[in-house]
Parts: C-alpha cells; structure tokens; sequence
C-alpha cells in the first residue's frame, strides 16, 4: 500500500494518455530528445546493441552515459506542456518497446504539515515504496518486462534550494532525502525514471540540478509553433495561410505585453472559445478569431513571489 503517497498510479499502454500525448502539437524536438533519452535509460541493451552494429565493439563512452543518475527535469514557465508531457511519455515508451510501464504522480501531501521529521519521513516513505515495485535492469543486454517512472510534479515546493537563508531546517532536511532517494535508486540500478516539474529551474537544489541526466526547457511557442497549433486544430474552416499568420501574430507578443499566449491558452483556452463563438449559427472565421482573442488575455509569465 502506498498510503497516499501517490496522487495517481497508471498502468500503460493507456488509450487516453496515448491521445493526450499525440495532442501534444508543437513539442515534436522536445518528445524527439525526450523519447531517446528515455529509450537509452530504460533500455540498455539497445544502445549497446548499436555500439556492436556500428562499431564492432563496447564503446567506453557508453559507461558515462550510462552511469547518470535517472533523472530528468522538465523546466518552464506555466501552460508549456511539461506537466502533461511527463504524464504521457510513458505511454509512447510502453508502445514503442512492447513493455509495461507505471507511473506513479508523487502527492504534495509529501510536504507534510511542518511537523519535525514528517516530510523527511513521507519522501524516504516514497522512495522506499518505489524501490518495492521497481525491477533492477535486466544484465547481459536483455529487454526489461517493467519500467516506472516517478513524477514529481512542482518539484521546487520539495527540492528548494538549501542554499536559501530562510530556509527551515525541516526542508533542508527533506531535500537531503529526496537527493539520497535518487542517488539510492540509480545505484541500485533499477528499471526507473524520476520526472521532476519546475516552474522555476533556478529554485531547485544544485545537487538536484547536477544529479539531472537531461534538463528539457519548456517555452511559449513562437510564432512558428502558434501558426503551427493553428493550422492543425483549424484545419477545414476555410481561414487563408495569410489570416492564420495574422492570428499567429496575435497570439504573440504585442506592443501592448511583453509576452504571448501558452500552449496550454491556445488549445484549452483560445481554440475552444472560438468553437463555442461560432456554434451553433456561424462559421468560424478570420474576424470571429481576433474578436475571440479581443476579449482574452494570455496567462501572465510565472513570477516568484
């Protein structure tokens, strides 16, 4: 039992995530990096089955690479994609190598209610339970039958830099557990992924940061990518190459803010207001677009406070 230690705990292949990860439109290089990462993570023995085919030999290289910790953070401002990406790669992965795969979502209730020794104990509590469901990766170059990946999601709420002054001892000393957690499980060579979210990269811990195998950074799109998310959620409405451009433009960067629309504003918040402008009389068009857009404004930039 894991004791609500976990928010959530998916099996996949899972039919939603598979499409929720597939509606992920405009992140294709940072899925691309993230799915061969992950590939070389959980299945050793495929890049040394290309260091044969290629070289004719065990690369030494391969050892530095292999021997990170299994640590990925995905880091950037709200409404970029991290969190719902970090939720549905497992699924790709599950489908790509034919095994299964669990996730399991860390629950904030890991921060515990300040008490002295809780949130150290409900972290190592965590880690504890992963290390009883993971499989160590298998040896002599075979497939693996089970991968896990653990998310925890606004992950500077628990791997705050320790060098801040105000920092409680409580949390320092939860942070000293969740860096014993990695580097627990990446000696013992187990059959998992640890995904941490972050609105704020500069927040987290540098013994975390250092420990990370691949750092993704998530942006707003630029106008290539928003004319992009356009064109595929707009596609059969009869709006001009041209007119797209000129709501691509909008969504952007204005001489009025200094910043655009998120992926998250633009396919939840923006693509849906237009339908719903438009049904059940109208066609959607140029002009309902900017009217739509006239009367919304994009998610304001993540700021500390």
């Amino acid at each position: 039992m894991n004791d609500g230690l976990f928010e959530t705990v998916r099996t996949f292949p899972d039919a939603d995530a598979m499409e929720r990860y597939s509606n992920l439109v405009g992140l294709d290089s940072v899925k691309e990096r993230l799915e061969k990462e992950a590939e070389v993570m959980l299945r050793p023995d495929l890049i040394h089955k290309w260091s044969q085919e290629q070289h004719g030999t065990k690369l030494p290289a391969l050892e530095r690479l292999l021997q990170r910790p299994p640590l990925f953070v995905f880091a950037g401002d709200v409404g970029t994609g991290k969190t719902e990406l970090s939720q549905t790669f497992g699924d790709n992965f599950a489908r790509g190598n034919k095994i299964r795969v669990d996730l399991y979502c860390l629950s904030l209730r890991a921060r515990g209610s300040g008490a002295v020794g809780e949130m150290t104990r409900l972290i190592s509590d965590a880690f504890r339970h992963i290390h009883s469901v993971c499989h160590k990766k298998p040896t002599h170059d075979k497939k693996p039958t089970l991968a896990t990946i653990l998310l925890i999601d606004e992950a500077d709420s628990l791997a705050q830099s320790r060098e801040l002054a105000q920092m409680h001892h409580e949390d320092r000393a939860g942070v000293n557990a969740l860096i014993r957690g990695i580097d627990d499980i990446a000696t013992a060579k187990l059959s998992c992924l640890i995904v941490m979210c972050t609105n704020r990269l500069s927040a987290l811990d540098p013994a975390v940061q250092r420990r990370a195998a691949a750092i993704f950074e998530f942006v707003r799109p630029n106008l290539r990518l928003r004319k992009h998310l356009l064109e595929t959620q707009l596609q059969g409405t009869g709006i001009r190459e041209s007119e797209l451009t000129n709501i691509a433009e909008e969504l952007g960067e204005t001489k009025h803010r200094s910043y655009g629309y998120t992926y998250s504003d633009i396919t939840q918040r923006f693509i849906p207001a237009l339908v719903l402008a438009a049904y059940p009389k109208h066609k959607i068009t140029h002009d309902l677009a900017l009217k739509t857009l006239g009367e919304m404004s994009p998610t304001p930039p993540f700021t500390a406070e």
